[in-house]
């Protein structure tokens, strides 16, 4: 006899959670709070949970819906609509790279394939080195990261990998590369391979079911299904927060605005949204930073033909990757890339392979025999790869420019060598760059050749991104940065940035756990200085 799975989230409502918008209460015309967050994702979530235990009374704003296991089907034709941006299909301004970003309670957590990192020592050392952040060894933030691990359950997977996962390690073991085991926040996993669809199981420990219910119990306030339009100044304060329903797309509904005051307020909207917003609010910007050096991760794919079955869609989404091409490159130097798997699932793979029409009908048809591997490149350490741009439409949403340089694509086309070489080391019968000119090919040398001739060019190349940092940097001084290394932004007393927009270059690493470890420090030096309490996560 089977056994219903809990729903915290519906547990909690019917506990009598303080939630507005969408299906649930009507908001009111004004709101007051201590502090009001905008997001409900990694940073919006430790700082939520945080600052309730220091007795604050705290509100949520998120644009997204509240969705929870019972909601989960692991269908993309119902996960992308309701759970991501633009439906999963949010593009740069050009069209060149495709964005998955998180648009829900949990934000990217509640989607993400749970790898977590640290961030790299070497990005660290650069911070320190070349940016002036004095307060960013491994050694000052390893408590923050060591508490965000044991409360989100992170620790190296021990399940053996799936085949799309083995076929990495087995090739890169056979060129003599070395790769290892991802760390995942998970507990309690049934090895579904379904992370990105919203997890059924509740064993990802994402802010869905962590750190938002927990702030909830406290007496926390959660509004759904609302965007924050702007903040309204005076001078260096923020006196309010104006905020509209929406509908679950995101389209404006004919209502009017509520108005939320709080003694503080902390922006966690994620890169392009956090931006966007002080955009729209006509923030304090005398450097004219906000917005610029936009970083992706930009991903470049190679797809292979095994022959055996890798149901790429069963199984840990991720667990193996390998940072050699990270590790024996400077990070000022030529781009390095770290490598992955993706899940294969049918809306993403063919949303993601070139061609059309017959020649994608045929790649189809070999779905359970492909295995992909992805390359993250390594951008913001160069100034040949300054990332991106975020800036407003006339309907004031905000649009990310991102320039693929003739670097960048460098990099692009020795990681595709690097993934061809992996593969057929893994026993490929064919590899094919994932790219509107490649066709597949039949051996690593006929790879070798076709790939040195390949045009690395915007939009015949793939490139996609899950992972969005930068836009409203921390810097040393308000010269560099728009925010404190504490978190609080340079020009107004009573605005923090608790986000990834809060990173100066890129992570070369999936960015969830350093938001986690990061936000984690500066949300208990928050709560210090609003509540004069010390407090932790649980």
């Amino acid at each position: 006899m089977s056994t219903a799975i809990p729903d915290p989230i519906r547990d909690g409502l019917q506990r009598g959670w303080k939630v507005m918008g969408g299906p649930h209460a009507a908001l009111p015309a004004r709101i007051d709070c201590d502090v009001a967050i905008v997001g409900s994702g990694a940073g919006a979530g430790v700082t939520a949970e945080l600052l309730t235990k220091a007795g604050l009374k705290v509100v949520l704003v998120e644009e997204g819906p509240l969705r929870s296991s019972s909601d989960f089907k692991q269908r993309e034709s119902i996960a992308y609509p309701e759970l991501y941006q633009e439906s999963a299909a949010r593009k740069t301004k050009d069209k060149g790279v495709n964005v998955l970003q998180g648009r829900c309670v949990g934000g990217s957590t509640t989607v993400n394939w749970t790898s977590s990192f640290r961030t790299p020592p070497s990005t660290l050392r650069y911070w320190r080195d070349q940016l002036g952040l004095e307060n960013f060894s491994s050694e000052q933030l390893a408590p923050y990261f060591e508490q965000a691990e044991r409360r989100f359950n992170i620790s190296p997977w021990q399940v053996p990998p799936n085949e799309n996962n083995e076929a990495l390690r087995r090739g890169a073991a056979k060129i003599h590369v070395a790769s290892t085991v991802i760390p995942r926040n998970v507990k309690g996993c049934a090895n579904l391979g379904s992370c990105g669809m919203g997890c059924p199981m509740n064993a990802k420990q994402s802010m869905l079911i962590t750190t938002i219910p927990a702030a909830l119990d406290a007496g926390a306030q959660l509004l759904v299904e609302t965007q924050a339009q702007r903040f309204e100044f005076d001078g260096r304060q923020v006196k309010s927060l104006v905020v509209r329903p929406v509908a679950m797309n995101g389209a404006p509904l004919n209502v009017q605005p509520t108005t939320i005051t709080a003694q503080h307020y902390v922006v966690a909207a994620g890169a392009i949204n956090t931006p966007a917003l002080l955009m729209r609010s006509r923030a304090p910007d005398p450097a004219g930073l906000l917005g610029q050096r936009t970083f992706l991760h930009p991903v470049v794919l190679s797809a292979a033909v095994m022959p055996h079955r890798v149901d790429g869609w069963q199984g840990a989404p991720q667990s193996i990757y390998c940072d050699h091409f990270l590790d024996t490159q400077p990070v000022d130097g030529p781009m390095g890339y770290k490598l992955e798997a993706p899940p294969i699932h049918p809306v993403i793979f063919a949303s993601t392979l070139p061609g059309h029409g017959q020649q994608q009908a045929d790649l189809l048809k070999q779905l359970p025999n492909t295995q992909v591997l992805l390359a993250l490149l390594r951008d913001g350490f160069h100034a040949e790869a300054p990332g991106g741009k975020v800036s407003l439409r006339a309907d004031g949403s905000p649009v990310l420019d991102y320039p693929l340089t003739p670097f960048v694509m460098a990099g692009g086309r020795r990681a595709l060598l690097s993934m061809a070489e992996i593969q057929f080391a893994a026993g490929a019968r064919q590899v094919l760059p994932v790219h509107e000119l490649a066709p597949p090919y039949a051996s690593w040398a006929e790879a070798q050749r076709g790939i040195a001739e390949l045009p690395m060019e915007p939009l015949l190349t793939r490139v996609v991104s899950a992972h969005v940092m930068g836009g409203c940097p921390m810097g040393a001084n308000e010269s560099r940065g728009l925010v404190r290394p504490d978190g609080q932004y340079w020009h107004a007393d009573n605005l923090s940035v608790h986000d990834g927009s809060l990173f100066p270059t890129s992570i070369g690493a999936n960015p969830q756990l350093s938001i986690y470890g990061i936000v984690n420090r500066m949300g208990q030096g928050l709560a210090r200085r609003l509540a004069q309490r010390d407090v932790q996560l649980a």
